[in-house]
């Protein structure tokens, strides 16, 4: 690999390449320098808008570049296993979009090729890198809020299911609804905070209300209208216990009734204090006046202070920075998403043995 710049090829031309191709080309030691989709005219697009020289017909012809050193794929969930292992055994590095898999078993073939071929695979969890959840983060780890006994995750959207006939809404391409869409964000964050990414159980319910009724659609995405059948979930909750006694639970909807159209944090219960991630809000008593305090924007110091995925998986190839999103904690998140709707349909809490 160039050591003074990494070269990215993008699998995915939608919406979110695009916020990608941006933030990506703002490094100093990263360019943008090929992209394909199997439409082709998304494909031009993203190439006109940020100046990518190359524009692949398929993603063989890409891959098969030896001036690509790591490869950003965005595409349909059932895909992302079966691209990520094929650029892997092209010797490039991976950061994939959320969520891993389709499942578990999925998930692990794809780490065990990324081991086997001593390149680096993440995956692209922003929510880790806003500043006030980092900030969070930090007073954790230095104890401010004492025993973290319970989080509460949760991401609530009124009419919020993208848009209507495409993937989103397949099971078959997508694997779930909301939960793998949205909810695995919070999910992903929460076990962040909390440094544990393996429960001893798991239990969970899924809906579906809404979304095959044609109601609660939003307008993200570029995908096209196919008239693909709605059969995921478009509301999703769950309990998830830990060895050390600490429960986190998850609430996540693109579509029901609610007071606020969009609502999303990450709630920690501590010992000495209590925080909202998202909001970067810190509350606890005074020790030496007992009145109840609560900061608005604690300030702490960072893990990652330039708030971006794709700068944190660019200096850790160039040598700089620790990878944040690490391939346990990814299998973690895929392995207790499995749970949640295995769960779901058999109304059983799922186990695991951790000795394992």
């Amino acid at each position: 690999m160039n050591t003074d710049q990494v070269r990215f090829g993008f699998l995915g031309a939608g919406q979110i390449s695009h916020y990608s191709a941006a933030e990506i080309n703002r490094h100093p030691n990263a360019r943008v320098v090929a992209a394909q989709d199997v439409n082709a005219a998304r494909t031009e697009e993203l190439c006109s808008a940020y100046k990518i020289p190359k524009a692949c017909a398929t993603a063989d012809e890409l891959l098969a570049d030896p001036a690509i050193d790591a490869v950003y794929i965005a595409v349909p969930n059932k895909y992302h296993v079966p691209l990520t292992i094929q650029t892997l055994q092209s010797g490039k590095h991976v950061i994939l979009e959320k969520p891993f898999a389709l499942n578990y078993a999925e998930a692990q073939q794809a780490a065990d090729v990324a081991r086997k071929m001593g390149k680096v695979l993440t995956l692209g969890m922003n929510q880790r890198f806003e500043r006030a959840p980092q900030t969070i983060k930090t007073l954790v780890e230095q104890g401010e809020l004492g025993e973290i006994y319970h989080i509460k995750a949760y991401w609530m959207r009124r009419s919020g299911i993208p848009k209507q006939g495409t993937w989103f809404g397949n099971k078959a391409l997508a694997g779930a609804g909301s939960l793998y869409d949205i909810g695995v964000h919070y999910l992903d964050l929460a076990l962040y905070l909390l440094g544990d990414f393996h429960p001893v159980s798991v239990s969970g319910a899924t809906y579906t209300k809404f979304g095959h009724l044609g109601l609660g659609f939003g307008g993200w995405g570029k995908s096209d209208n196919e008239g693909l059948a709605f059969d995921v979930d478009d509301f999703a909750t769950g309990l998830i216990r830990f060895a050390s006694g600490v429960s986190v639970s998850l609430d996540v909807s693109w579509a029901c009734h609610a007071e606020e159209h969009d609502r999303a944090d990450v709630q920690l219960y501590g010992t000495k204090g209590g925080a909202l991630a998202r909001a970067g809000r810190f509350y606890h008593p005074n020790d030496k006046t007992g009145e109840y305090v609560i900061v608005q924007g604690p300030v702490a110091p960072l893990h990652f202070p330039h708030g971006s995925r794709f700068h944190n998986f660019i200096n850790h190839l160039l040598g700089k920075e620790e990878l944040c999103v690490t391939l346990d904690q990814a299998l973690g998140v895929q392995r207790i998403l499995d749970a949640l709707n295995a769960s779901a349909i058999t109304g059983r809490e799922v186990r695991f043995d951790l000795a394992k």
